[in-house]
């Protein structure tokens, strides 16, 4: 597909980054002429300097040629007239980054005036993130497939786990409602287990399950803790304001700490059920005598990097039981992975995958099956979710008897509403949809799962 993208600032790096290397034509649009260069030197695109919201520009990248223009600099206002000049100009589908929450409700009601394929907004999607993890406060990670159906969950497993030394084909018993453990992540490796793959402690493992039911087995399992009923979120931006809504409106007990007076006052203005402090998050004793020891979950969103990390470690030794989010923009340091941090959430990452998503959805009327896509184990692994929406040599073939590629399992088939985590036994049928996790990358039908 050819796409243009106006705006090379995170969120357009991630987009870039994921969709040339899943073969697209990509012109990227943006006035910053160091950005442009950073990003055309490691990437095989085409850059050009100037203004993506001009037909001038938008000619001179050839939108009437596009199959999607997508718009994600830092200002609303220019995200949406570009994308309204380029649907003018000839691209048949347009996407826009909406941040204010004052613009977003408004957008979604005159989406079509404004000839929108979609929009998105950043905090929002992140809150609705972060109140997933919270909900489910074992979760490193949570990734859904078949419509929120399935989920995809990241666990860290402790020493005291009953799953620790246990080979995978062990496990199983372990699982009488329906998961499998489909990928196993140990000192920076990504490894997708056989049966007599052995669980270690500290090992991240990603098991899919119906939504339902893994937050039951896990509880069981001790794998996870109970729902968490207080929350205190460590600065007042959009994102907390955001969660916070969310949170408070299912019953949670909110605290909000946050340095600027203004922005307390608009807070406890905006919710009424959210307890605000003013004050320093970085302060020890201001936090201590908040109650953060006593906190189910901690959430640092403060306005740097630096200071989300210190307070994450310094909550985790006061209060080892609770949940600790961590928001992170910078994805470049790799040693982020090796503190000990509970759950890492990038809002921007995230919003450059959903994006991302749609595209692979558009993509789905040109030749792809794939329904969803998401990157994990740092990047080293895929889970993609295929319709099978015509015959060929994986269709009714017991699992046993198909040539899989190597590092490739089948995890799960949906037929009919039904969840089928498939044993060598079961087969893939007309319009299932599958789920399946490999460490290959170009997979663009179910054909392609076999050698």
């Amino acid at each position: 597909m050819n796409i243009i993208i106006v705006g090379c600032g995170r969120v357009g790096r991630t987009i870039v980054h994921q969709l040339e290397k899943e073969g697209h034509s990509i012109t990227i649009i943006d006035k910053d002429p160091h950005a442009l260069q950073s990003i055309a030197g490691s990437q095989n695109v085409m850059a050009i300097e100037g203004n993506g919201a001009t037909f001038e520009m938008l000619r001179e990248a050839n939108v009437d040629d596009c199959d999607i223009m997508i718009a994600v600099t830092a200002s609303d206002e220019l995200n949406l007239y570009a994308c309204l000049i380029a649907k003018n100009a000839g691209a048949p589908h347009t996407i826009a980054r909406v941040r204010n929450p004052e613009y977003t409700n408004d957008v979604l009601k005159i989406k079509d005036e404004l000839k929108l394929s979609m929009a998105i907004n950043p905090e929002q999607t992140c809150a609705r993130e972060l109140s997933r993890l919270i909900k489910f406060p074992g979760a490193v990670e949570i990734d859904s497939f078949a419509k929120g159906v399935v989920d995809l969950i990241k666990v860290k497993i402790k020493q005291d786990s009953v799953l620790a030394d246990r080979k995978v084909m062990d496990c199983a018993s372990l699982f009488k409602e329906g998961l499998r453990i489909c990928t196993v992540e140990r000192n920076k490796e990504c490894f997708i287990p056989n049966g007599s793959f052995e669980i270690k402690a500290g090992d991240i493992i990603s098991i899919i399950s119906e939504s339902n039911a893994a937050a039951r087995l896990f509880k069981n399992l001790g794998v996870i803790n109970s729902k968490s009923r207080h929350v205190i979120i460590l600065g007042g931006s959009k994102i907390a304001y955001y969660l916070a809504k969310s949170l408070s409106d299912t019953g949670i007990q909110v605290k909000i700490v946050e340095s600027n007076l203004t922005r307390c006052e608009e807070l406890a203005e905006l919710l009424n059920n959210v307890v605000i402090i003013h004050g320093d998050a970085m302060n020890q004793e201001l936090l201590v005598s908040e109650g953060i020891e006593h906190a189910d979950a901690i959430v640092a969103m403060m306005d740097t990097d630096e200071e989300n990390i210190i307070v994450s470690l310094f909550a985790k030794d006061v209060n080892p039981d609770a949940k600790i989010i961590t928001e992170i923009d910078n994805l470049s340091f790799s040693i982020i992975d090796s503190l000990p941090l509970d759950s890492v959430i990038h809002p921007k990452h995230l919003t450059g995958q959903y994006i991302i998503q749609y595209v692979r959805a558009m993509q789905n009327s040109v030749g792809s099956n794939i329904e969803t896509l998401y990157s994990i184990c740092n990047d080293q692994a895929e889970a993609l979710e295929f319709k099978a929406r015509e015959e060929s040599m994986a269709i009714g073939v017991p699992l046993a008897m198909l040539s899989l590629k190597p590092e490739l399992q089948v995890v799960c088939i949906m037929r009919n509403g039904r969840i089928i985590i498939p044993t060598g036994k079961d087969s893939i049928e007309l319009g299932d949809s599958v789920v399946i996790v490999t460490k290959h990358t170009g997979l663009f039908d179910l054909k392609d799962i076999l050698k």
